[in-house]
């Protein structure tokens, strides 16, 4: 049943009545005060490393500039070296987090564990709203979380933005169940996605001074509400608390089985610490937010990345938001190859849009300090700059080829017969860079994005190979993805919400009915503005660039970057085939092996074979 508008909530004793709610107990422990600013030790020492590996390995780097022959090669050398660089400090910026994170939790310094904090018992609950979001993805399971909280005072809105009909019945039906709980909102209108909901919600309905957030197939645990609460009534300068997410045990995806172990990982080493050396982030669900916070701030930013939006603007009027460790919410690992990769594209061109509209603001927010702006930037900058790997492909693996590669025979006897292949690799001037600590830093940068799983899975080395095998075909596979989701937003200006768990959404196939000028006109137009991953243009980049780089390795002999190419081609094909298909559960190993088969060869670099096995097409 769709509820109008009302602005009244049920009396505490009739929510009693109707479900049996603990009593909150006097408070049990204190808060431990959050820093006004964040130390800035974390980004102190990045760049101290950075400093220190730029002052040792750099006048080697430059010096291959001297190669160059003519404009050409002088700019493939320059962008060699600059990536070079780039690459070292994400490196370094991630091998320095799980160092710090792995001292934070040594010491036992977690202002992220709120422990037993709890209301005073002379103090009346304030009010809250839960905002249950939904767009052709209601989950009933996750919803009835949201109406299962033991906290005697809240009511569960669920701003439903669905178009199909089957879901807004069910979500009409569970609202029937619940309706002393339970509000339904339908806008008239899908103006600028989760955000628009949001606020429309907020400035037509809502009016509890705290509301959380819950995405469709998120699970809250009953104490979210009594837990979180006194932490916001404790600091009026907390501005929203995110609490902590693990995947979902009960998933019965297998792609969520196998790489849902990620997200328990991630949470743990990346998000604590940003209590005291970072920016604590709004990660757009699994969080109680300060109505006053909203307000102050004129309501959700309209853009796709919201809840970083919301963020960066509260820390500018003073407020910041604290992460709670041990009150744990379940999310569910996309259940599809075609779910993850949406999802990345949304948030791949999200992303771009923030930057777009937000950077310079940012910059330029007097408020907010050169540690929270570093915290900020570095992760997310992180996707839209896969175009310079990708440039970067292009460079090691076409342009220096062409400029200083040098033909050898290689030669392999079979059965008792001789074969020789031409292979190509760089000529003798690279030889600075073959030397053993070049080696080092060069592998702790290629496993610097993975350590805390390399950490965490350490024990369980048959765990940890899997989930590495199955992360290479997944995340390390999403660079031709990256590259076109970022060159289209920045060709249309345009980034969209694309709805993860909704199966029924439309690709970018133009309609059957329009004239063939048409068709392609209104098909291009479609993949610029969405770059949608079911569309044919998508997935035929995604295998030419698999096809063009695979080719050059054979030819360069890089078996490393030729495993990854094979990524390349397989992540469309999994689309398709699924996660459960036999051919590809066998697949997803392959382009790991591959991978690990080079880097073990290019360790004869150390002895002599280097021009030929230590290419740098896929050190990064």
């Amino acid at each position: 049943m769709v509820q109008t508008k009302s602005r009244g909530l049920l009396s505490p004793a009739h929510l009693r009545s109707k479900v049996a709610i603990p009593t909150l107990q006097p408070a049990a422990e204190t808060l431990t005060p959050q820093r006004a600013k964040p130390l800035p030790w974390l980004y102190l020492s990045v760049f101290a490393l950075w400093g220190a590996s730029m002052w040792w390995f750099q006048p080697r780097l430059w010096s291959l500039l001297d190669m160059g022959y003519n404009t050409g090669s002088w700019l493939a050398l320059l962008l060699f070296v600059l990536f070079i660089d780039f690459a070292w400090l994400y490196g370094l910026f991630n091998v320095t987090v799980v160092l710090f994170a792995w001292g934070y939790a040594f010491k036992k310094k977690r202002s992220g564990r709120i422990g037993n904090l709890q209301l005073p018992e002379n103090q009346p609950p304030p009010p809250v709203a839960i905002l249950y979001t939904t767009c052709n993805d209601f989950v009933e399971e996750s919803v009835l979380s949201c109406v299962r909280q033991d906290y005697p005072n809240y009511k569960v809105y669920i701003l439903d933005d669905s178009s199909n009909p089957e879901f807004q019945l069910r979500i009409d039906r569970f609202a029937n169940r619940f309706r002393y709980r339970v509000q339904v909102i339908r806008r008239p209108d899908r103006r600028a996605f989760k955000a628009g909901n949001m606020n429309y919600g907020l400035e037509n309905y809502v009016t509890e001074p705290y509301f959380a957030i819950a995405d469709a197939d998120e699970i809250l645990p009953t104490d979210f509400l009594s837990r979180l609460v006194p932490v916001m009534e404790a600091d009026p300068k907390c501005g929203f608390v995110q609490a902590n997410h693990r995947a979902n045990p009960d998933s019965e995806s297998a792609l969520s089985k196998d790489l849902g172990i990620g997200i328990d990982l991630h949470w743990k080493w990346y998000q604590p610490l940003r209590n005291d050396f970072g920016f604590v982030m709004f990660l757009g669900h699994g969080a109680l937010l300060r109505r006053t916070c909203w307000e102050e701030i004129g309501g959700f930013p309209e853009i796709v990345s919201e809840d970083l939006g919301y963020a960066i603007h509260i820390r500018e009027k003073g407020y910041r938001g604290r992460f709670v460790e041990d009150v744990v919410c379940f999310e569910d690992f996309p259940d599809t190859v075609r779910a993850f990769r949406i999802r990345h594209m949304k948030w791949t061109r999200g992303t771009c849009e923030f930057l777009k509209l937000k950077m310079v603001w940012l910059l330029r927010a007097k408020n907010i300090s050169w540690a929270e702006k570093l915290d900020i930037l570095f992760p997310t900058l992180n996707l839209p700059l896969t175009i310079l790997y990708f440039f970067f492909m292009i460079d090691a693996n076409l342009l220096l080829p062409w400029f200083f590669g040098e033909r050898h025979d290689l030669t392999w006897v079979t059965g008792g017969m001789e074969f020789t292949m031409p292979v190509y690799s760089l000529g003798h001037g690279f030889d600075p860079i073959y030397s053993t600590d070049f080696f080092l830093i060069t592998l702790l940068t290629f496993f610097a994005p993975v350590l805390c799983f390399l950490i965490g899975l350490a024990r369980q080395p048959l765990k940890l190979f899997k989930f590495i095998s199955h992360s290479t075909a997944l995340y390390a596979a999403l660079g031709p993805l990256s590259a076109l989701g970022v060159i289209t937003y920045f060709i249309s200006g345009k980034a969209v919400f694309l709805v993860t768990g909704d199966n029924a959404q439309q690709s970018d196939a133009p309609s059957a009915q329009q004239s063939l000028g048409n068709s392609l006109r209104s098909g291009w137009r479609q993949f610029l503005q969405r770059s949608h991953p079911d569309s044919k243009p998508v997935q035929a980049f995604e295998v030419s660039v698999a096809l063009l780089f695979g080719t050059v390795c054979i030819f360069m002999f890089q078996i490393s970057f030729f495993g990854l190419c094979l990524a390349f081609a397989l992540l469309p094909l999994m689309h398709h085939l699924g996660w459960r298909n036999r051919f590809v559960r066998a697949a997803v190993y392959v382009p790991f092996l591959f991978i690990i088969a080079g880097l073990l060869l290019a360790g004869f670099s150390l002895f002599g074979m280097q021009t030929v096995f230590f290419g740098y097409g896929f050190h990064f």
